[in-house]
């Protein structure tokens, strides 16, 4: 079965396209063309108050920009892939434009998901106590990144991922994990259409987005839901992540081979 031409993978907060440096090579062995950009103000080049007061909007517009010139290139769409925060970019766009697929990782809910932990509860209520206002940078706490996100890595690999974090837009943060005080719904999103393919993966021991609520987002979307076992949020990244990218592989190769408009 012919599978797409460019995989699009969308990164989470405080990170960048640096996030697939190693998972995207299975991808590009198997003959897929990847993109995996840094969102606005998340390059290396901008500066550290680049994010201040951007909206998950103005993410997921920049990706849907993304997404439409990929698809006038190579005469096709992408399938788009999103890791966390990046998964409810992923989501927000999908209803906006055709797809050849949709691939989340661990991802962030929309608009109307509560959580389903304790850790989601006090991580939702203890931002805006670090947010000086909701149109600030916020920089990354090092010791939640190391316990929460990183917490599978080898040390080494643990302290190199963590010297690449940066600040995060407040505003994106607050639309994601506190959406009920957002009077725009900014990351309400649209049911899936019809004939898009979608695959929902989680962390068996995800404690940033842990399975109870990866699955709702996946019932959401009518996806194909995996939950690999031992692992945590870092799924592009942390030991088993090569497994991850089997399962997106293998699912690419059987899916139906249709694109959503």
């Amino acid at each position: 079965m012919m599978r797409p031409s460019t995989v699009v993978m969308v990164h989470g907060a405080f990170c960048g396209g640096w996030v697939f440096d190693d998972f995207r090579r299975p991808f590009e062995a198997a003959g897929l063309k990847v993109a995996a950009p840094d969102l606005r103000g998340h390059g290396p080049e901008d500066r550290r108050g680049d994010v201040a007061n951007l909206s998950m909007a103005d993410y997921a517009a920049d990706i849907t920009a993304l997404c439409r010139r990929i698809a006038a290139e190579d005469g096709e769409p992408p399938v788009l892939l999103g890791h966390s925060m990046g998964g409810l970019v992923a989501q927000m766009i999908a209803g906006r434009l055709p797809l050849a697929g949709l691939v989340l990782l661990a991802p962030s809910a929309p608009w109307g998901v509560f959580g389903s932990s304790l850790e989601e509860a006090v991580t939702a209520a203890t931002l805006p106590l670090v947010a000086p206002t909701p149109f600030s940078p916020v920089e990354p706490d090092l010791h939640l990144l190391k316990g929460f996100s990183l917490d599978r890595l080898a040390p080494g690999a643990r302290e190199a991922a963590a010297q690449r974090v940066r600040p995060e837009s407040a505003r994106a943060i607050l639309e994601t994990l506190n959406w009920w005080l957002d009077p725009l719904m900014t990351t309400q999103t649209n049911p899936p259409p019809p004939g898009l393919e979608s695959l929902v993966i989680s962390g068996g021991k995800d404690r940033v987005h842990p399975p109870a609520t990866v699955r709702q987002v996946a019932g959401r979307l009518g996806a194909e839901y995996v939950e690999m076992a031992g692992m945590s949020h870092w799924l592009p990244g942390e030991p088993g992540w090569e497994a991850v990218a089997e399962r997106v592989l293998d699912w690419l190769a059987g899916r139906p081979d249709r694109v959503a408009a």
